[in-house]
């Protein structure tokens, strides 16, 4: 199968996120900064959403310049993955709204978490179809960087009922982590 079209399908969903996500920000009734002040929680959490939905974006489309093909299995594992991305505007809502409460960032970091392990799914199928040749294998290996973020997750879940802002120190640094696109990839591109 064509690869081109789940591309399509990934990008227009991301986007919708993002959307989604700009739109549950609610303009002030005044036109002060002071005013902006209670805005500052849900300003916060959508940046950390937008960064996180960016890496995605950007990863997968890394991913996708190293895939050759898909099939069905390629075809369920990103829709799994995108399943999991759409629920970060609601994640993203509650953990603003609520002042980034401890029930609120377990939830987000779960969201986060089953993101990871879908990622993980995802690019498992496209192995198990491209083979252990595959550019995408010889890149991604066994995968370090991934198990260290779910690690970080799992913590981030159980540290938010001791401490929310820990929680969202452990989110923010896996997204630093990511922020710059899986190098790995392009230089098995590169090479090839």
């Amino acid at each position: 199968m064509n690869k081109s079209r789940l591309e399509a399908f990934s990008d227009g969903v991301l986007a919708i996120i993002i959307t989604i996500m700009i739109l549950e920000i609610k303009v002030p009734e005044n036109n002060t900064f002071e005013s902006l002040k209670p805005l500052i929680p849900v300003i916060l959490s959508y940046v950390l959403s937008f960064t996180y939905v960016g890496i995605y974006w950007n990863n997968h489309h890394h991913m996708f310049q190293a895939v050759k093909k898909v099939n069905g299995q390629v075809l369920w594992g990103n829709l799994f993955l995108l399943f999991w991305l759409s629920l970060i505007p609601f994640g993203t809502s509650w953990m603003g709204s609520q002042h980034f409460a401890a029930v609120p960032m377990s939830v987000y970091g779960f969201i986060l978490l089953m993101s990871g392990f879908s990622y993980t799914i995802l690019y498992d199928k496209i192995i198990k179809l491209e083979g252990k040749d595959s550019v995408l294998y010889q890149a991604v290996g066994n995968d370090k960087k991934g198990k260290i973020s779910m690690i970080c997750y799992i913590l981030g879940i159980a540290v938010a009922f001791v401490s929310p802002w820990i929680s969202g120190l452990l989110y923010t640094a896996v997204a630093l982590v990511w922020i710059i696109p899986d190098r790995r990839i392009e230089k098995q591109i590169n090479k090839n």
